[in-house]
């Protein structure tokens, strides 16, 4: 039985370490590198947070995908282009990377801290 408490101790710190484990094939920036982004009109900016918290604020260039509507909205993304992606503190933007990337998305770039730390 002691060994059960084991496995299942186990099983959750995985879980809870893969929540935040960059994805592979994702490059990580901080926000002073993205400013230097901004300007490269070849690339895709997309905020992952809720239409409510992008429109209270948001940074210019960039464009509105809920994560809960990113999955069936990523046909609408050019996979030929580096999208970069952030949120409100960074967790959603690494969920939405991963999507991406499962999705077929080879150039995807996560903004760590998201909004709060350009603000």
């Amino acid at each position: 039985m002691e060994y059960l408490n084991y496995i299942l101790f186990g099983l959750i710190i995985l879980f809870i370490a893969q929540r935040f484990i960059p994805a592979k094939g994702v490059k990580n920036i901080s926000t002073q590198e993205l400013k230097g982004e901004l300007k490269d009109k070849k690339k895709q900016f997309i905020d992952v947070r809720t239409q409510g918290e992008f429109n209270g604020y948001h940074i210019p260039g960039f464009k509105n995908v809920p994560l809960h509507q990113l999955a069936q909205k990523a046909d609408k993304l050019s996979k030929d282009k580096e999208v970069i992606v952030i949120c409100q503190s960074g967790m959603r933007s690494q969920k939405a990377s991963k999507i991406l990337v499962k999705s077929g998305f080879k150039n995807v770039t996560n903004v760590n801290g998201g909004v709060s730390a350009w603000r």
